[in-house]
């Protein structure tokens, strides 16, 4: 029941990563509310003071919980808890990502290319030239576009995403009961028709200053990569980039001046290789295999009267519907563990049927 998913992140004291441990202990969210202190003791890792706080806090958690469903369901609110087939599939591989999610939009958080554009508030014209003639050249892809609805480089992002018929999603860092900062909200309004809101905090809470630094573990886990256009030396921007790169994500960075205060972070990102240096759209076209030509699967038609084992043929038809996808999403579209996922390409790129791609994207030959 939403009302038990809702509460659990309301108890104080469990957070994201303890809760999937109970909830995985005893295979649902209710236990967590109807088991006993003896029972909820034998979960693994968690202690006596953590199963006293869960006691003490869940039948408040209930009551809060209720009154966030009159929220959801009177300003139609979607929900996404981590165990719903319709969850962010690409946050799902993130160790700390959120239990639930609170959306409001019409975008498609599971679409096929997602890119998280991050920078600073106080953006230049060179900053804002750069971001919009990239996203301006991603327009044919139909990239959604991340961001966190911030002054400067994410305001651009958005706007540029709209201005080109692109879906863009703000992740906030409070309640969906109200936008920071306020000079965006029409521009809030006008995402919600094309693209949407999301965020992991419940109504009611403030835009406080701890809540941005955790919310860029969803802008960073929600995408395939993450590009830092203009970004000081410390930041909000090279803290979602560094988290993206611990998710084992893609990061690209825009180069700036020496010297330049607004450049420093990214020009350090790319000097220290935790991010590929990015001039154009092309880049990241050609770093993630988007690549706008459509398959020819005529090519490979002749190979494919070698005999291949169901894990192969299963992987070489997704390919011929998807094009190109990565490792993880073949084996979350099919399935299929990691092990054999990746043995079945080896033998695949053996034969001439795959090709590994920028990006740790496959495709057809």
């Amino acid at each position: 029941m939403l009302i038990y998913k809702i509460a659990i992140t309301q108890i104080p004291g469990i957070g994201d990563i303890n809760g999937r441990k109970i909830i995985d202990f005893f295979g649902g969210v209710e236990a967590v509310f109807k088991e006993k202190k003896a029972h909820l003791m034998k979960v693994p890792g968690i202690g006596e003071k953590t199963v006293a706080t869960i006691i003490k806090g869940r039948e408040e958690a209930l009551r809060r919980a209720e009154k966030e469903i009159e929220f959801i369901e009177r300003f139609k609110i979607t929900c996404y808890f981590y165990t719903d087939e319709d969850y962010p599939n690409r946050l799902t591989q993130c160790v700390d990502a959120p239990m639930m999610l609170y959306f409001k939009g019409n975008g498609n958080l599971n679409t096929a290319k997602i890119l998280s554009v991050v920078g600073t508030r106080s953006a230049t014209d060179y900053g804002r030239d750069c971001c919009m003639k990239i996203i301006d050249d991603l327009a044919d892809l139909d990239v959604l576009i991340v961001s966190g609805l911030a002054h400067g480089i994410d305001t651009a992002a958005h706007k540029e995403a709209l201005k080109n018929h692109l879906e863009t999603v703000a992740v906030l860092a409070h309640g969906l009961d109200r936008i920071y900062p306020q000079v965006n909200r029409n521009l809030a309004q006008r995402m919600i028709e094309q693209g949407g809101l999301l965020t992991d905090y419940m109504s009611e809470t403030n835009p406080d200053r701890e809540n941005f630094p955790k919310r860029n573990r969803i802008i960073a886990g929600l995408a395939d990569a993450t590009l830092v256009v203009e970004a000081a030396i410390k930041g909000g921007a090279l803290i979602t980039a560094d988290i993206a790169n611990s998710y084992n994500r893609d990061v690209f960075a825009v180069p700036g001046k020496i010297g330049d205060k607004y450049s420093e972070g990214c020009n350090y990102f790319i000097k220290n290789n935790k991010a590929a240096l990015v001039q154009s759209a092309d880049d990241i076209k050609y770093m993630l295999g988007w690549d706008t030509q459509k398959k020819k699967t005529e090519a490979v038609q002749g190979k494919l009267f070698i005999k291949l084992e169901p894990d192969e043929e299963t992987i070489v038809n997704l390919l011929m519907a998807q094009q190109q996808i990565s490792v993880d999403g073949i084996c979350i579209e099919l399935q299929i563990p990691t092990s054999r996922v990746a043995a079945a390409l080896l033998n695949l790129e053996f034969e001439g049927i795959v090709k590994c791609m920028p990006g740790k994207i496959y495709g057809l030959v």
